[in-house]
């Protein structure tokens, strides 16, 4: 886990498989050779059984780790607004996005590994327990095998803690954080970096104190067991490669955060 200088190995991330039919976001193949977990969309913001299988079998080829990204069933706002549930339509969204991506993953002869909530919905479980909470039984219901992966310092990762269930923690290399720990809204000026060179100054200035910077107060102290790069910007491959190389130009070891056979 990051937050230690002594620390010598970082799983990089994306959100990848958000594309829809003959509409595709981002380039996975390119992604996939520079990531070593992948956030595979499943239906709710994005996916769809064929673009799920095409990304899970590209991962399995480049030996990249594949965890579930299920969001708000929203695809015209990309999972990014809050639609109105309750705490049992959470568990079933989450349950059948989960449930058909492992579906997929069966029939391309690999597995899925944890689950990380998207967009609108892993923002809300950061701040609301019954959301977190919701989103944990769900998880386990599917498959206790299966790992959380929660903003760090969040209700999601508490209640996965409480309850039991297997949780690492993230942090966002292009997304600029509060004094709260949690991510700036992207309606906000500079809640988007957008310079490689400057998001991956920053990491390397986290994994070698522990403390995050800010956008309007002080660095804050994170821990982290994986970086996420988003895939759906325009520069989002040369956003991963420069950090990738960064990263182990300092001496530190891509690795996935779940590493060998579960």
């Amino acid at each position: 886990m990051w937050g230690s200088a002594m620390a010598q190995a970082i799983d990089l991330n994306s959100d990848l498989g958000e594309g829809y039919g003959p509409w595709r976001m981002g380039d996975d193949g390119a992604m996939l050779d520079l990531v070593t977990s992948a956030n595979i969309a499943c239906g709710g913001h994005a996916g769809d059984p064929h673009t799920m299988f095409d990304t899970l079998s590209l991962a399995n080829d480049r030996g990249v780790v594949a965890g579930a990204h299920p969001g708000f069933g929203d695809r015209e706002g990309f999972g990014r607004r809050v639609i109105p549930c309750t705490t049992g339509e959470v568990e079933c969204l989450v349950a059948a996005q989960v449930g058909a991506l492992m579906g997929a993953a069966a029939l391309a002869g690999t597995e899925v590994r944890y689950v990380k909530p998207h967009g609108a919905l892993g923002n809300l479980a950061a701040d609301d327990r019954s959301i977190a909470d919701a989103i944990v039984r769900a998880v386990a219901a599917v498959s206790a095998k299966l790992a959380i992966l929660a903003i760090s310092g969040t209700e999601l990762e508490a209640a996965a803690r409480q309850r039991g269930s297997p949780v690492y923690r993230e942090i966002f290399a292009d997304r600029a954080y509060l004094p709260s720990g949690r991510l700036v809204p992207r309606s906000r000026p500079g809640a988007m970096i957008e310079r490689p060179e400057s998001a991956a100054a920053r990491l390397i200035e986290f994994l070698t104190t522990g403390l995050m910077p800010t956008l309007d107060g002080p660095p804050i102290a994170l821990a982290a067991h994986s970086i996420c790069v988003h895939g759906d910007s325009p520069g989002a491959v040369a956003m991963a490669r420069f950090i990738r190389e960064a990263l182990t130009s300092k001496g530190f070891v891509l690795k996935p955060f779940l590493n060998g056979a579960s």
